[in-house]
């Protein structure tokens, strides 16, 4: 147990009439005197306490999040960074910050996630990728390129676009849509 809540059950234990000195009870419980009292008065609460109360999710909420997050990833699916915020904040009422999203991972211990990007998991997915149109005797040409904007079928090429120069050099557009 906590010195400090050692410390305040033994002064509420000797009843609400007896004088005591925070010193004196500091000293025999080894504590701060100013942190004994602010805790004993209700001034201050343990930082353990005060993290619970500042969580956007609770225990309940944050492992049903973790299920379905881990879910998603099975699934091939693994949320990015922005979309946990965004889910967070729909189910905590209140706009999560982009730290909120790296400390929630440091909490669950989700260091893997990125050690999943390495090149050796590239190389090990692509000659998978390979082995695989060679053994179902897929031509390259017959892929396709799908994300969560959509897929597209071909090679990619550079368009040239018309602008005025008037345009380009405002840099109200560089680009085609």
């Amino acid at each position: 147990m906590d010195p400090i809540q050692e410390a305040i059950e033994d002064i509420e234990s000797r009843g609400s009439g007896y004088e005591f000195s925070y010193g004196e009870v500091a000293k025999k419980f080894n504590v701060n005197r100013t942190t004994l009292s602010r805790r004993h008065q209700g001034k201050q609460t343990a930082n353990a306490a005060s993290g619970e109360a500042q969580r956007h999710l609770n225990p309940q909420q944050e492992q049903e999040f973790v299920r379905y997050t881990e879910k998603c990833t099975r699934r091939g699916l693994p949320p990015k960074r922005e979309m946990l915020q965004n889910f967070t904040s729909a189910v905590a009422k209140w706009e999560v910050s982009h730290s909120w999203v790296t400390r929630f991972m440091e909490r669950w211990d989700w260091r893997e996630r990125h050690d999943a990007d390495s090149k050796e998991r590239y190389e090990l997915y692509f000659a998978l990728l390979h082995k695989k149109m060679r053994q179902y005797d897929v031509n390259a040409r017959d892929t396709y390129n799908m994300d969560e904007k959509g897929f597209f079928i071909g090679r990619g090429t550079r368009s040239k676009s018309v602008f005025t120069k008037r345009t380009w050099a405002l840099k109200e557009r560089t680009a085609t849509l």
